[in-house]
């Protein structure tokens, strides 16, 4: 993939050559005309849709593309992974699940800076996701699915590749106890479980969080998106079937297969649903891990990690509901975090931990 191009500090310095070489390696016939800016979304990261137009070839009538907001930079160094989703990408290993084509990863090493080129989604029809447009069973049997492929073929001693040699570990970090978290139990209401009302923000980082995430490095890991919530899926049509996409791939880690699917599995559906179906879902992804019987994991430990796994979420979205307009819009925010109180009372995840720690 190309990396030899210099990131640009603002979408105005993507030339028609700049672009030009950016698609050379998919389009390699394409030479660009102009590129315009049709729509920009700044925010923890900088996003914009690119329009373009060609003198010879063909390529993408638009791309998308992002790059790090200075203004951020620090809070995405501490809690994701600065370059994590360039470096992903230009690894070059296929990842087996829907996601965006990456035209060009571009990284600044030097200035802790990147620009992805990406296609754009809705040539395809893609239809983005999050908490409020909840996922069907069906749509969520599929994103699970996906998850376990990429599992699978990472799982145990096939993450150990030259090319994946800077992924990092899932571990805690800091900076979440500052928050607010009265703020985000009162929007919680007297619904919310009596064991998430008791919990305080000490209780909720120190006793459950930090416990949780220090089991990710603890028996077989895998590669994770790290960060497969819904607001991070698109749908797809295929045919009669509809496929799930996972976007926004920044925290990108080695862990414990489970961070990934109950994160997902657990906020992706609205909680009656969940309540359902969420043991046949479960008994899917060990099925579509496709390893050998003696690496399989038993669907007592799925099960069990899987009833941990609500920390993860539990915890990130508390504490953006905490946060008002700060990180997310509050109705996504209070949807998420109501579907993981719930999940952390039905599933009895404190005693889950303690059964892992």
């Amino acid at each position: 993939m190309t990396t030899a191009l210099a990131v640009p500090r603002d979408w105005t310095e993507i030339t028609r050559e700049w672009m030009t070489a950016a698609l050379a390696d998919t389009h390699p016939d394409a030479v660009v005309d102009g590129v315009t800016v049709d729509m920009r979304d700044d925010g923890t990261n900088r996003r914009a849709r690119l329009a373009v137009t060609y003198a010879s070839g063909s390529g993408p009538a638009s791309v998308f593309v992002k790059a790090v907001d200075p203004d951020h930079k620090a809070m995405i160094k501490m809690t994701s992974g600065l370059l994590h989703e360039p470096r992903l990408f230009n690894s070059n290993l296929e990842l087996p699940l829907e996601h965006p084509l990456v035209y060009a990863a571009v990284i600044d090493e030097a200035e802790e800076d990147f620009l992805l080129v990406m296609e754009d989604l809705a040539a395809r029809g893609a239809d983005p996701r999050d908490a409020t447009r909840p996922l069907s069973v069906e749509q969520a049997t599929d994103g699970v699915r996906g998850l376990a492929r990429m599992h699978g073929r990472f799982w145990g001693h096939r993450l150990d590749r030259p090319e994946l040699g800077w992924l990092e570990p899932f571990v805690p970090w800091d900076g979440m106890q500052y928050a607010p978290l009265p703020a985000a139990l009162e929007r919680l209401g007297d619904d919310a479980p009596a064991s998430v009302r008791a919990l305080s923000i000490d209780a909720l980082i120190e006793d459950v969080w930090k416990p949780y995430v220090r089991t990710l490095t603890i028996g077989p890991v895998t590669l994770l998106h790290g960060d497969a919530h819904v607001g991070n899926t698109y749908v797809v049509p295929d045919g009669k079937e509809s496929t799930v996409g996972f976007l926004d791939w920044q925290v990108a880690r080695r862990g414990n297969f489970a961070l990934d699917l109950g994160y997902f599995l657990q906020g992706a559906l609205i909680t009656e649903d969940r309540r359902r179906h969420e043991g046949a879902i479960l008994e899917a992804y060990r099925d579509a891990l496709d390893l050998p019987a003696d690496e399989l994991p038993s669907l007592d430990e799925v099960w069990l990690r899987y009833r941990a796994s609500v920390a993860h979420g539990l915890t990130l979205w508390l504490c953006t509901a905490s946060a008002g307009e700060l990180w997310q819009r509050p109705d996504i925010a209070l949807a998420l975090a109501q579907r993981y109180s719930a999940a952390y009372e039905d599933l009895q995840t404190a005693a889950a931990i303690a059964d892992l720690v």
